[in-house]
């Protein structure tokens, strides 16, 4: 899995966006790069396994293990 930060005008100010989602805004565009960095640095850290409860699209419960070292390939662009 990938994942794409990248940094654009918005709301007066500057966010970085994934997919479709925006961030909070930020003054400049240098704030809004730094936010990034460090979100996708996040992504890319390793956790703990856990137990995972969610519902499929069909509205049917699964339970499954996920593993902590599946972290995301992350990058930031302006």
């Amino acid at each position: 899995m990938s994942e794409t930060y990248t940094v654009v005008e918005h709301d007066g100010g500057f966010a970085y966006k994934v997919g479709d989602v925006f961030s909070e805004t930020f003054p400049s565009r240098e704030a809004a790069h730094e936010a990034a960095d460090t979100a996708a640095h996040r992504q890319r850290a390793p956790g703990s396994d856990e137990t995972i409860a969610y519902q499929d699209a069909t509205g049917v419960w699964r339970e499954e293990r996920a593993s902590g070292r599946d972290r995301p390939v992350t990058d930031v662009k302006d």
